[in-house]
């Protein structure tokens, strides 16, 4: 394999949002009803009908409501992907990553038990749930940010600013060069968004989800503690 020399900053300058909004008190989004906020008429994949489906732990009540309304989906052309309650296909299974095999609090010191991987964007970056507030877990990093929002002001945040509230830039250069990004497929980037080289260019490629996001984890839990600036060697085999 070959080696790559890279270095990591103490955050991800590529993937700064600047619109996230004031923190809230969780206590203002605690047990709210689910409105749909999300135009599903320009969904890219719609999950199955749930049926008897169940997930080992009981659902939080506002995902219960979404769930109600569609089982879930991926939309913006790729750019946010909230998974559902079914066994096939496994990329879309809340259950594979919540509690399953790659449950994401054994991938990621960070991630608590409780906290519900609900949605994931075209990257690989997890939304969480924990306790009615929505969580970013940045992928590469492995460090969780409070996006101060509960599921409703989430949904209504993606659906009027997608491109700035998902940060769709990467996505929008992807299909301009290879078109659409198909359901079941994040996007790979190198050099990783959390080096400096990153700013100078990155190429992208679309792998499996759940490939990707074993990769993360690995990635995040090998750099998790280097300090700030230190050059790593990533072997490509």
């Amino acid at each position: 394999g070959n080696y790559f020399p890279w270095s990591v900053p103490a955050c991800c300058p590529s993937r700064k949002n600047s619109c996230l909004p004031e923190m809230m008190d969780p206590e203002a989004v605690q047990g709210e009803a689910v409105c749909v906020m999300i135009d599903l008429s320009k969904a890219s994949f719609i999950g199955p009908e749930h049926g008897d489906a169940r997930t080992a732990a009981p659902l939080p009540d506002e995902l219960g409501d979404l769930r109600s309304h569609a089982n879930g989906f991926i939309t913006f052309g790729g750019g946010l992907h909230v998974r559902g309650v079914c066994e096939f296909p496994e990329w879309h299974s809340l259950e594979r990553v919540w509690t399953g095999e790659d449950a994401l609090w054994k991938l990621y010191q960070s991630v608590q038990p409780d906290d519900v991987p609900f949605a994931q964007d075209f990257l690989g970056d997890q939304f969480l749930l924990r306790e009615h507030s929505v969580l970013r877990l940045s992928g590469e990093t492995g460090r969780i940010e409070h996006m101060g929002l509960g599921l409703n002001g989430f949904l209504e945040s993606a659906e009027e600013n997608p491109g700035e509230f998902l940060a769709l830039n990467l996505l929008r250069q992807f299909q301009r060069e290879n078109g659409p990004l198909e359901p079941g497929k994040l996007l790979s980037v190198y050099p990783p968004l959390c080096t400096r080289e990153a700013a100078v260019g990155v190429s992208l490629k679309a792998v499996s989800t759940l490939e990707r996001i074993r990769f993360l984890a690995d990635f995040a839990g090998q750099i998790s503690t280097l300090p700030d600036g230190t050059r790593v060697r990533l072997k490509v085999t």
